[in-house]
């Protein structure tokens, strides 16, 4: 069972989300980008979230599902969490959830 962070404490006062610590945008921008930019800047918001938040969180912004359609994409921005979710999404595979 996924036990996400509830959006009030995933952001500071700025409104800015634990896992952007590194740059300066909200959640609210974080959201709206992740809808509106093109596919490489999608691809890139997605791995930098699957490489900087908590696994839970991340399916609250982007479905396993479109995760593993849009895999070849993401993977290249995992960095060293690559590995970590190469394995969950074949788990899920096999067990039929994606």
């Amino acid at each position: 069972m996924l036990n996400p962070t509830p959006l009030d404490r995933m952001v500071d006062r700025q409104g800015r989300p634990y896992f952007l610590w590194d740059c300066d945008m909200t959640l609210a921008e974080f959201q709206r980008r992740l809808v509106s930019s093109n596919a490489a800047e999608q691809a890139y918001l997605i791995g930098k979230l699957m490489r900087q938040a908590k696994p839970d969180d991340v399916f609250l912004f982007a479905p396993a599902r479109l995760i593993r359609q849009r895999w070849p994409e993401i993977e290249r921005h995992l960095g060293k969490t690559r590995a970590f979710w190469r394995w969950l999404l074949g788990c899920w595979e096999r067990q039929g959830r994606v």
